[in-house]
């Protein structure tokens, strides 16, 4: 798998990539949206392969394109079968947020990215459309920091793990009402806190990378982007453990269902008999090959953000595969018009 869709992976982030760019700072956070999942599934389709959406644009608003549930793939073309035997194709599992930070878009902030990630067919967890409590560390500290401890402990376990002190830590954490009480804890503990308003994938990418100036990831945000966050840190060997939340009175802001209860009905109905389990970052991204890319939309710690000349595009993806164990930094120029009109800078 990491051979034969690498490369198309790539491209399928680039092109969500690209169509978002070309709202950045317009302030229309849902058409920088739409375009990125219409350029997404026009470059998914094209791929040889039987692909089923298992995280996407949300359970409940009822999205058209790239909804969970939907096949993707060259197999789902009425003529299919004059390019490909469907039934020979390999059957994968995948989980997309095309653009991840819809307001950093919108508003011209750094930390945007086209993001998916695909196993083999039940390789990644179904989440439901919750919120999860997260914790994303570097791979020297798997194991031993752990999401059941206070941040204070955690701190300290870090601190140990990467022969540093606690005051060079950097942890980012959603600005939110919810995490008043955990941003003064990290603070009292003597670590530095940088708060992000969206975009938690690439906070916890970022973990996993030295250089990054980001060493944990703490608090609450979606349980769909948890998995794909998990997928990451899975090929990259780092921390990663999530919680779902199904009590609207925890999360505080944000839409998560009528009540608690019914939420924990709908966790009954998806199978989830322990609503409470505390998963890593193996169980949600159980497959055998897991594979994970994302391209900047707008700059970021990891990845430059598209960037427009005359006659193309310039962008910088990641990809990441549990299977060869690499992570690959790709920088491309795209080239839309004439290449005599193509100016490399």
């Amino acid at each position: 798998m990491d051979s034969t869709l690498g490369l198309e992976i790539i491209e399928v982030v680039e092109k969500a990539a690209i169509a978002s760019a070309k709202w950045m700072g317009k302030g229309e956070k849902n058409t920088a949206d739409h375009v990125a999942v219409e350029a997404m599934r026009e470059r998914m389709n094209q791929i040889h392969m039987r692909g089923r959406i298992v995280i996407g644009e949300g359970e409940r608003d009822e999205a058209p394109m790239l909804y969970i549930g939907e096949e993707v793939g060259i197999c789902t073309r009425e003529d299919a079968h004059s390019y490909c035997n469907p039934e020979e194709l390999i059957e994968i599992d995948i989980a997309v947020d095309p653009c991840e930070g819809t307001n950093l878009v919108a508003y011209g902030q750094n930390g945007s990215m086209a993001v998916l990630a695909i196993s083999e067919k039940g390789g990644l967890f179904a989440a439901p459309d919750f919120y999860m409590k997260k914790l994303a560390a570097p791979p020297v500290a798997k194991g031993h920091v752990d999401i059941n401890k206070s941040a204070t402990e955690n701190l300290k376990i870090l601190s140990d793990c990467m022969n540093r002190s606690v005051e060079e830590l950097v942890v980012v954490v959603m600005d939110r009402p919810r995490h008043k009480e955990l941003i003064n804890e990290i603070r009292q503990a003597g670590a530095r806190v940088r708060l992000i308003s969206d975009g938690d994938v690439s906070a916890a990418l970022c973990c996993a990378f030295s250089g990054s100036n980001i060493h944990a990831l703490m608090g609450i945000g979606a349980a769909p982007e948890g998995v794909i966050s998990a997928a990451a840190m899975r090929c990259l060997g780092g921390h990663f453990q999530g919680q779902l939340i199904y009590d609207p009175a925890v999360v505080k802001t944000g839409l998560i269902g009528e009540s608690k209860e019914g939420n924990l009905a709908r966790l009954q109905e998806m199978g989830i008999t322990d609503p409470d389990k505390v998963y890593n970052a193996e169980e949600l991204a159980c497959g055998q090959t897991v594979l994970f890319a994302a391209s900047g939309i707008t700059p970021g710690t990891l990845m430059d953000g598209v960037r427009f000349f005359h006659g193309g595009a310039r962008t910088q993806s990641l990809v990441i595969s549990s299977q060869s164990k690499t992570a690959r930094f790709v920088d491309t120029v795209h080239m839309f018009d004439n290449p005599k009109n193509i100016q490399l800078r």
